[in-house]
C-alpha cells in the first residue's frame, strides 16, 4: 500500500488516545472469586465527539499479561467496528498491575503512559459502580472497591527555578468561556469538552504562569507533566500530576489559602471539579504558550 492509501485508509476513523482500568470489582462471582474486569474507554475529545466504551470480565486465575493481550486485541478490533483507530497511547494509573498492562501495551506496539490524567475512565467506574454493579448478583458494597487513599507521603517538591516562570496569579475563568476552549490558539495543553448543561456564569479556580521568554519552554515542560488537579495542603497550592508526583507551586497567606480551599471544595461540589492551568508570555495577549483542563476527581482502588 502507498502513502497515499495508507493515509486515505486511516482518515476514515476517529483517533484518540484510550483510558483502560485492569482490576477486581465488587462482586464475588458464583465459585466464590472476586470478578475481575477489563475496562476501556477512549479520552475525550474535540476531534470526536463519540467515545468508545469496551469491558471485558476475566477469571480470576487467568489474570496476566496473556489473557490481557487477548483482551486488547478484541478491544482493537471492536473499536475498529465502531470506527476508531488502534490508539498509540493508553493511560492508565494503578502501580500494582503496572508491569502486567505495560507487557501486554508494548507487545501490541502502544505506549503505556502511567498517569492519573483517566477522567473518562473513572467517570466510567463511578457510573459501574453506582448504577451497574449494585444490581449484579454477588454484589458486595464498599468492601473491594474503597475510594482511593493516595500514597503521596513525601513533601511536594519545589517547582523547578526553570520553569517557575516570571509571576503567577490564581484565577478563574467561567465554564462559559472552558466551553470554547477549542477554538482558543495554544502551543501546548490538553482541553477536552466539559458537561454542557452547566451554568455558564459559574466560575472555575485556576493557576496562571507568566513568563516573557520563556513561556513555550514552560509549557513544554508542563506537557510531558501529565497535570491532573490542583489542590490546597496548609498554606500549599500543590499541583499533583502523573502516577503520584506533587510539585509546590506556591506559598500561600493563611487567609488567602483558606479562601482558595473553600473555593477549590465547591466547585469540585457544584462543577465536577474542573480546574485549569494557563502559560502566557503576558497577561495581556490573547494566545497561549499552553492551556490544561483539570478535574479534582477521586481514584477508585
Amino acid at each position: 500500500m502507498n502513502i497515499n492509501k495508507k493515509m486515505e485508509s486511516s482518515l476514515k476513523y476517529k483517533i484518540t488516545d484510550w483510558e483502560l482500568d485492569f482490576y477486581s470489582r465488587p462482586i464475588i462471582e458464583a465459585n466464590g472469586k472476586k470478578r475481575w474486569e477489563l475496562i476501556i474507554c477512549s479520552s475525550r475529545s474535540y476531534k470526536t465527539k463519540d467515545i468508545f466504551f469496551w469491558n471485558k470480565k476475566c477469571p480470576a486465575n487467568e489474570v496476566n499479561s496473556v489473557w490481557l493481550t487477548q483482551a486488547l486485541n478484541e478491544a482493537i478490533s471492536e473499536a475498529r467496528k465502531q470506527g476508531f483507530a488502534k490508539p498509540s497511547i493508553v493511560r492508565f494509573w494503578r502501580s500494582s498491575m503496572k508491569s502486567i498492562i505495560k507487557k501486554s501495551l508494548e507487545s501490541l506496539s502502544i505506549e503505556a503512559l502511567v498517569s492519573r490524567r483517566t477522567y473518562g475512565l473513572l467517570d466510567r467506574i463511578e457510573f459501574l459502580e453506582k448504577e451497574i454493579y449494585p444490581k449484579e448478583k454477588g454484589y458486595v458494597r464498599g468492601v473491594l472497591a474503597p475510594t482511593f487513599t493516595s500514597k503521596m507521603e513525601n513533601p511536594p517538591q519545589p517547582l523547578p527555578e526553570a520553569v517557575r516562570g516570571d509571576a503567577l496569579t490564581i484565577s478563574e475563568i467561567s465554564i462559559g468561556e472552558l466551553k470554547s476552549a477549542e477554538n482558543w490558539p495554544m502551543e501546548f495543553g490538553d482541553i477536552f469538552p466539559i458537561q454542557q448543561n452547566l451554568d455558564d456564569n459559574y466560575l472555575v479556580p485556576g493557576l496562571r504562569l507568566f513568563s516573557k521568554d520563556r513561556s513555550l519552554a514552560l509549557s513544554a515542560w508542563f506537557s510531558c507533566l501529565e497535570p491532573i488537579k490542583l489542590v490546597i495542603n496548609k498554606n500549599q497550592l500543590i499541583l499533583e500530576a502523573s502516577e503520584d508526583d506533587k510539585w509546590l507551586v506556591t506559598d500561600l497567606p493563611e487567609k488567602d489559602a483558606n479562601i482558595l480551599s473553600t473555593k477549590f471544595l465547591e466547585n469540585k461540589n457544584n462543577s465536577f471539579g474542573y480546574q485549569f492551568i494557563s502559560i502566557q508570555s503576558t497577561p495581556y495577549i490573547e494566545k497561549f504558550a499552553g492551556f490544561w483542563i483539570l478535574r479534582d476527581i477521586e481514584l477508585i482502588s
